[in-house]
């Protein structure tokens, strides 16, 4: 879908859940920029709500990434663990 906001034109993807219910708007990351720069309480929000991630977070991401870098044929493709899980539903 194609948005236009005050004459500029967005290229916006919806996202959607299994049952077609829209759950969010992908924004391309210029686009994104660009509107933090015109609309600076984007740009104070997005630093607000900001996360860091905890210790415990950091170090789980890279034991799973050191196992990916060990056996990297060792993974499901996304296609294929989508159907396993939508076969166990």
């Amino acid at each position: 879908m194609i948005l236009i906001l005050n004459f500029q034109i967005m290229n916006l993807q919806f996202i959607k859940d299994i049952k077609g219910n829209t759950t969010g708007v992908f924004i391309p990351i210029e686009e994104w920029q660009s509107l933090k720069t015109k609309y600076s309480d984007l740009q104070n929000e997005e630093i607000n709500t900001s996360v860091e991630l905890n210790s415990w977070q950091k170090e789980i991401i890279d034991e799973r990434l050191e196992n990916y870098y060990k056996n990297p044929k060792d993974v499901l493709d996304f296609d294929t663990t989508i159907a396993k899980i939508r076969k166990g539903l």
